[in-house]
């Protein structure tokens, strides 16, 4: 806990267009990876725009480490079908924590991120001061499938003693 810089929250907030993996639908659940970290959502039944809205909680030791995302279709007796993948750059997200903003308007824009090659993006993002923290909210393409994206919402939890604080 003492290298900690912090916890990042990552609202998983819906899918939108997800793949067909079952004969009419899939039932998709997320996993994010981050070093040895792996968290997992529920998986929602027959649903290909899911509805996740669930809070999974990294705790950041070394932000240039990429934060892996997988949807998987749940199947009850075979293995889950895969459903693509995605990652994610926590970097300009902590650069920006580590401003230690205060003072700033609710809703200021402190960082605009475009999509590019080099990100999973699928349109701008936006990492923004919001009521004393910052937050990021993202639509994130998947690769390795046909279609499917996922809404996710980064927000900091700075901890006492940590390297960041």
């Amino acid at each position: 806990m003492e290298n900690w810089m912090g916890l990042l929250r990552i609202h998983v907030c819906r899918g939108i267009n997800l793949a067909i993996r079952d004969v009419y639908s899939s039932d998709p659940y997320v996993i994010l990876k981050m070093g040895k970290l792996k968290l997992k959502t529920r998986a929602v039944k027959q649903n290909t725009n899911p509805q996740w809205n669930e809070d999974l909680t990294l705790s950041i030791e070394d932000p240039n480490l990429p934060i892996t995302m997988f949807v998987y279709d749940k199947d009850r007796f075979s293995l889950d079908d895969k459903m693509g993948d995605a990652e994610i750059d926590a970097r300009p997200f902590v650069e920006v924590v580590k401003m230690k903003l205060n003072n700033l308007p609710s809703g200021t824009i402190v960082r605009t991120i475009q999509p590019s090659k080099s990100n999973c993006l699928s349109e701008e993002s936006y990492i923004v001061w919001e009521n004393g923290e910052v937050t990021q909210k993202m639509f994130v393409r998947l690769r390795n499938v046909e279609c499917g994206e996922v809404e996710l919402q980064l927000k900091w939890i700075g901890i006492p003693g940590s390297t960041l604080l």
